[in-house]
């Protein structure tokens, strides 16, 4: 089996056969002391030949995408996954804390590129539409994780703060919230609704994993955050 590397707030881990590595808050990388974390979360070991990601513990999940941001699952307890893309990205919440971790393979086995249209019958993928308030929103959460230079941590403000932070009143942003995550779960991406009628249970953790794992926000939008700094002190007219 060829090896892999786990990167992790710039320090890097080697996984070589016959490893059996573990990631978690008392495992072979040590994620944080969180109490919200399990001790053991994910696996990374070897079997049928592949190298596979497995979710051991029994309460949070986990965002993985390839590189490119094109292929995501949602990795719930039990789960697992083959790693068969040069680089995966592996994102989870515990409390009120997002991590983020880069898996590098040596091998690609399933290649991925943008899909256009064109005379060969290929489709293109659309991007998901958002209002310029519901990208504000999803900045604004996920201003911690998009300023880091390497996959690492960042803090998902509350409700009360994010709102703080864009100035807008708490009905209005909660409203936009219940708007945008509707949106998605409307378009299949698990973990923002609850029971019918019933809202998720961090949702804005699930929404900010999802926003940033699949590129739906990146740190070029931070621009947004700015702006509306900018407009909130311009003296009115």
């Amino acid at each position: 089996m060829a090896p892999l590397r786990v990167e992790f707030c710039g320090e890097w881990y080697d996984i070589a056969h016959p490893a059996d590595f573990h990631v978690g808050r008392e495992s072979d990388l040590v994620i944080d002391d969180n109490p919200y974390l399990h001790r053991r979360f994910l696996r990374i070991h070897e079997d049928f030949g592949l190298w596979w990601l497995s979710n051991v513990g029994t309460l949070l999940s986990a965002t993985v995408t390839d590189a490119s941001g094109q292929v995501q699952a949602w990795l719930a307890p039990g789960a697992r996954l083959p790693i068969v893309f040069p680089q995966l990205s592996v994102m989870f919440s515990a409390g009120s804390t997002t991590y983020e971790f880069a898996i590098h393979g040596p091998k690609d086995y399933y290649g991925t590129s943008s899909a256009i249209a064109g005379s060969g019958g290929s489709t293109t993928i659309e991007p998901i539409p958002l209002t310029s308030s519901q990208r504000l929103l999803i900045v604004a959460l996920a201003e911690q994780v998009l300023t880091q230079a390497s996959p690492g941590r960042g803090e998902i403000p509350t409700s009360a703060e994010a709102a703080q932070r864009l100035g807008w009143p708490m009905t209005t942003f909660n409203r936009k919230l219940d708007n945008v995550c509707e949106k998605l779960d409307k378009l299949g991406v698990a973990g923002l609704r609850g029971a019918r009628g019933k809202l998720a249970t961090n949702r804005r953790q699930r929404l900010v994993e999802y926003a940033v794992a699949t590129r739906l926000v990146s740190a070029d939008d931070l621009y947004l955050l700015e702006r509306n700094d900018r407009d909130r002190s311009a003296p009115a007219v």
